[in-house]
């Protein structure tokens, strides 16, 4: 028998070794209190592939105490689930309960599901559904609502170099692997954990020393160019947005494809997009502010691989659209001004005046607030005007 792989090998047997998913593993968080408890909870694991859904399965069934069976549904169909209850029926009549992790649940069949349904309504299984799509839509309603959804996040780039090193200190290789090599597996993993173990794996087996250029030829990638903190991240994200600003689709997507090969953070890339809406589209298209919010908002909801989608949309649709920098030069020459002249005094007629003293120093004197009212005069204070004339 050989030796499981890395990625199996590396997995945390106990909730407080799980790294990357803070907001459901801790202190007072939902699945550190289902283990304290001890008393089996359904559950349907919702995220990306690799960070993390089977490990926390299997860890939450030894707190259980329950016997742990493990199907895919890619490959286990009703057949296999009707072995799985015979199997809960013995463990029943042993007081072991029955805890049935389901990978991919999402690819089962409505009948298929039905066919689960009853026996985690009797309590004899305990579902603990791992799905990377919606299960809103994926799971039948009535075991989702038997169920409590718990939704993981991609790994983040710094939970990724964390799991690397752990498993680089496992294999007492530290003095193989270099620092730039467990940054550069972090950025290639966009997020997934086995991905990274993997690779790391691959290249601890081509060669004595790992360094980026061992890691570039165990993946078959080319190694960027690209530090996220030097030259390289800075030169590649200005012509990201130069190229949106001179509406030129083909050089944009190249220089994005560029920032996300090489493991840029897609929320940083969303970010100058939605600042580019504002300052390069501006009031020729007041709507893109709210497109690239949205594009924001759904990049960091999706999470990568699949942000990248979104981003090639943002991108396109902000190259097309129309450009104008009036409102961006114009709040420019407002600070300008305002720094040059601090303190001006605000315009008599523009003053409130709550009190009779007030209204006797003719403050808000002339004042037509009604609809329609265009002022024939300026509002600004008259030492400003030079700088804004």
């Amino acid at each position: 028998m050989g030796r499981k792989p890395l990625a199996e090998e590396s997995r945390p047997m106990r909730l407080e070794d799980v790294i990357g998913q803070d907001l459901v593993v801790g202190d007072g968080k939902i699945l550190t209190e289902v283990a304290k408890k001890g008393v089996p909870v359904n559950l349907i694991f919702w995220g990306p592939p690799g960070v993390g859904k089977t490990t926390l399965a299997r860890i939450l069934a030894r707190s259980f105490g329950a016997d742990f069976v493990e199907v895919s549904a890619v490959t286990n169909g009703k057949k296999d689930l009707v072995e799985v209850v015979e199997r809960a029926r013995q463990n029943w009549n042993l007081q072991t309960r029955t805890v049935l992790f389901v990978d991919e649940i999402h690819r089962w069949n409505k009948a298929q599901q039905d066919t689960l349904l009853p026996h985690v309504e009797s309590g004899l299984i305990t579902l603990i559904g791992a799905t990377t799509e919606n299960p809103s839509f994926e799971v039948i309603a009535p075991l989702l609502s038997r169920s409590r959804v718990v939704v993981l996040e991609a790994l983040s780039r710094e939970a990724l170099v964390a799991i690397i090193k752990r498993a680089v200190k496992d294999l007492k290789a530290s003095k193989r692997v270099t620092k730039g090599a467990i940054e550069y597996l972090a950025s290639l993993a966009a997020g997934d954990a086995r991905v990274a173990l993997s690779n790391l794996e691959l290249a601890l087996g081509l060669g004595e020393k790992v360094d980026e250029e061992a890691i570039a030829r165990a993946t078959q990638k080319i190694l960027p160019q690209y530090d996220k903190k030097g030259d390289g991240h800075y030169n590649v994200a200005s012509a990201f947005i130069k190229s949106m600003r001179g509406s030129d689709v083909e050089a944009a997507l190249y220089y994005l494809a560029r920032m996300l090969i090489a493991g840029e953070d897609p929320k940083f890339i969303a970010r100058r997009m939605v600042i580019f809406a504002s300052e390069d589209v501006g009031i020729a298209g007041n709507s893109a502010l709210t497109f690239a919010t949205s594009v924001f908002t759904a990049v960091h909801q999706v999470g990568m691989p699949e942000a990248e989608i979104i981003l090639g949309h943002g991108v396109y649709a902000l190259c097309k659209a129309e450009k104008s920098r009036v409102s961006y030069d114009a709040m420019k020459l407002a600070r300008q001004a305002a720094e040059a002249s601090p303190n001006a005094p605000v315009p008599l007629v523009l003053r409130n005046a709550p009190t009779k003293l007030m209204k006797e120093l003719k403050y808000g004197e002339g004042q037509e607030w009604t609809a329609g009212f265009h002022a024939d005069k300026s509002y600004l204070p008259d030492s400003v005007k030079p700088f804004l004339g």
